[in-house]
């Protein structure tokens, strides 16, 4: 039974959710407030985490930074802002998902059962990536390069493995898209790609101005490029 943890601090929104989640036969732990979520995180085990962006003792966004220190559990921002910068930072810093208020219950179901399903199948994998000094333990979700441990978000860390497992493959920003987000909404679009890439780009490459490794082909996409490098391998 998958266990997900909501932290909402809308009683009447906070119920039908539960209500309707445990109906699918998923275990809830609940909060409402950072604090409260604070110490029931500590005890652990959670396979999804729907969290609110405003809580009445502060940001979700907060809340998420903290959990991306330990943990690359999959995370649902949900909330009533539908700022296009909101959705981007929300993503950037280690979320997986968003979907604003108000919203279809069926719609929100079937995101979570696609976020579970996602993290499960990446959990599933148990190789080591290699390419031009990245170095992917996927078993430990380490990444390194040249040696040196790199700190990614959620997103970046998915977005790496997906080119290092398609090496000199141009991939264009609808197969990314679908591939890591399933997307059916437009809260991601090619913009909020482009971002994700830059990002990725800043922590991957020795010069992000002059990529080597993800490579744009201009009018079809980006690939991972192995040109002058080891070649990929997969253990």
């Amino acid at each position: 039974m998958k266990h997900i943890f909501l932290i909402e601090d809308d009683l009447s929104v906070c119920r039908g959710l539960v209500f309707a989640l445990r109906k699918q036969g998923y275990e809830l732990t609940t909060a409402r407030t950072i604090a409260e979520a604070g110490r029931l995180w500590e005890k652990g085990g959670y396979d999804l985490v729907i969290l609110d962006v405003t809580l009445p003792d502060g940001s979700g966004f907060d809340l998420c930074r903290k959990i991306r220190e330990t943990s690359r559990v999959p995370i649902m921002f949900l909330t009533a802002a539908d700022e296009e910068t909101d959705m981007i930072m929300g993503l950037d810093i280690g979320g997986d998902d968003y979907i604003t208020k108000p919203f279809k219950l069926a719609v929100f179901l079937s995101r979570v059962n696609a976020l579970l399903r996602r993290s499960e199948n990446f959990s599933r994998v148990e190789m080591r990536l290699e390419s031009n000094g990245i170095r992917v333990e996927r078993l430990r979700q380490e990444v390194t390069r040249n040696g040196v441990p790199l700190s990614l978000t959620a997103g970046e860390y998915k977005l790496l493995c997906l080119f290092m497992e398609n090496p000199d493959i141009v991939l264009s920003p609808e197969q990314i898209l679908n591939r890591l987000w399933d997307c059916e909404e437009n809260y991601i679009d090619s913009s909020t790609l482009t971002v994700y890439i830059r990002r990725l780009r800043t922590k991957i490459e020795d010069d992000p101005a002059d990529p080597k490794r993800i490579v744009t082909v201009r009018r079809m996409g980006y690939k991972w490029s192995t040109a002058g490098g080891d070649g990929s391998t997969y253990v």
